[in-house]
């Protein structure tokens, strides 16, 4: 199926722009907004780890709403960055760009954690609270409520739709058909795709179909053991070849700063493979998680931002080096099998060299429900902005639905480089848009993370009032109504804070 797509002309101006963005504008960008987020906070992506996993599991404020809890919000945004990205994007990274990319994921996760945490917060300071209870937000509401510019919350918001319903749904789904190929080598003419692709979109139809709340039941469930299973599987793999470990560091370290690969051809370097295949893998800065961070239930909007930041570390840190350790252990046993392969395949062969075909199974599996957990987060952000442009019309919501599961379906029938390259793209356009939209909103941010870290120290469970911050821009979740709601709770958390 892909063997001729280099000559495809889609792919070749696809490829052009995708290049130029990340070269010439992304990457600037995402290592200034990164660094200075890091400053401006004084590094709260290490100072505050020990808060992250313990707002983790704090309860919904009001039990009784159906907003969703801390840890939900966290597992619907870590279902959609925990993807076949984690395996075939990391596996596409290192054989592309040689295995340094993986040092450059992990320098572009602590950097972009601190912008995580500053876009999570925003979210939660002008989420908005809808009929049935539930909580809806992101960067269009921030943008429109905390700048003022509608116009610009709706560029954000129609690329966000098609980022998510288009390419990463596009690309999730051909990830997910491509693991076929070891079982079935003409899996892409055969109707092997096809049959895929129907049971894709027959199982997201059952989930997208019953809103917000189911989607984050699925992915509070299937997200963590799938998660733990395939961490299981790397950290045996890892500890099975340890003698092997200081080889494939050193290949690692060598590629990363081979400077004169880097500067000779910077589009496919391992920093510039590192920084695209780790943002489309934690999505930090990117504007994807907020749209999750504002539906939980918490006291404080910087609770909810901490969270999110740990989420950065669960992918990158966590699942994507475990791919990347599979990976690179392989490369370095049979170098020659791996220059061979690419994405998928690369991952499946690298398993099965240490695990046998019942490697091959358990990666299959893996790889499906990293794909439908994948679809279902990014479903979950397009229809919340779909919601913001349009408001709540629920014929237009069924019918971006079944175009949705369209796209899905036409996803199992697509091409590497295509997919890829379509995806990268929108990603970078909202990409773009959010940094442009934090940077100048950083600062409410920074004052609530002030106000968190100030009652922290009276030793009181934190609790926002919109009023704590002189001149905030309007927001309707945290006034005098809903702090009503927020002290009635603040007895039983303050015992956790004792």
């Amino acid at each position: 199926m892909d063997s001729n797509s280099g000559a495809n002309p889609l792919v070749l101006i696809t490829g052009t722009i995708d290049n130029f963005m990340y070269t010439y504008i992304l990457v600037i960008l995402l290592v200034f907004t990164g660094v200075y987020f890091t400053i401006r906070t004084r590094g709260v992506q290490i100072r505050y780890i020990k808060d992250m996993v313990r707002e983790l599991f704090e309860k919904r404020v009001n039990p009784g709403e159906r907003a969703i809890s801390s840890f939900q919000a966290m597992m619907v945004s870590t279902g959609s960055r925990v993807g076949t990205g984690n395996i075939a994007g990391i596996a596409t990274a290192l054989a592309t760009g040689g295995p340094g990319a993986l040092f450059w994921m992990w320098a572009m996760a602590l950097v972009g954690a601190a912008s995580a945490f500053i876009e999570s917060t925003l979210a939660q300071i002008w989420k908005v609270k809808e009929a049935d209870g539930e909580f809806r937000g992101g960067p269009a509401y921030y943008i429109q409520q905390g700048l003022g510019k509608r116009w610009m919350g709706v560029a954000f918001a129609v690329s966000l739709i098609a980022c998510y319903a288009i390419g990463f749904n596009e690309l999730q789904a051909f990830n997910a058909a491509s693991a076929l190929e070891y079982y079935i080598p003409d899996y892409a003419t055969n109707g092997a795709a096809v049959v895929m692709g129907i049971v894709l979109t027959v199982l997201t139809a059952l989930v997208i179909f019953g809103g917000a709340k189911r989607i984050s039941v699925i992915n509070s469930w299937v997200v963590p053991i799938m998660a733990f299973a395939y961490l299981a599987l790397g950290l045996w793999v890892t500890l099975a070849n340890i003698g092997l470990l200081p080889e494939a560091f050193s290949l690692m370290f060598a590629s990363a700063f081979d400077f004169q690969a880097i500067f000779g051809g910077f589009a496919g370097s391992a920093v510039m493979l590192g920084i695209k295949r780790g943002l489309f893998s934690n999505e930090a800065g990117m504007g994807s998680a907020p749209n999750a961070a504002a539906t939980a239930n918490v006291s404080h909007p910087a609770k909810q931002g901490l969270v999110q930041t740990l989420s950065v570390y669960i992918d990158t840190m966590f699942i994507c080096t475990c791919s990347a350790m599979l990976v690179l252990v392989f490369m370095v046993q049979d170098p020659a099998t791996a220059q061979t392969l690419n994405g998928m395949p690369l991952v499946q062969m690298a398993v099965k060299h240490f695990a046998g075909d019942i490697g091959i199974f358990f990666i299959t599996v893996a790889v499906f429900l990293f794909a439908y957990t994948s679809l279902i987060g990014n479903y979950f952000y397009a229809e919340s902005n779909l919601k913001f442009i349009t408001g709540e019309k629920p014929r237009l919501i069924f019918w971006f639905r079944i175009i949705c599961l369209v796209i899905i379906f036409a996803g199992c029938l697509s091409s590497f480089d295509l997919a890829w390259n379509v995806a990268d793209i929108l990603m970078g356009i909202m990409c773009i848009i959010n940094l442009v939209a934090i940077l100048a909103l950083g600062k409410w941010a920074l004052l609530c993370l002030d106000d968190y870290a100030r009652q922290r120290k009276l030793g009181i469970n934190p609790v926002f009032h919109a009023n704590a911050i002189p001149n905030l821009p309007a927001c309707e979740c945290w006034n005098d109504d809903f702090d009503l709601i927020i002290d009635a709770d603040q007895a039983i958390h303050d015992e956790t804070y004792a």
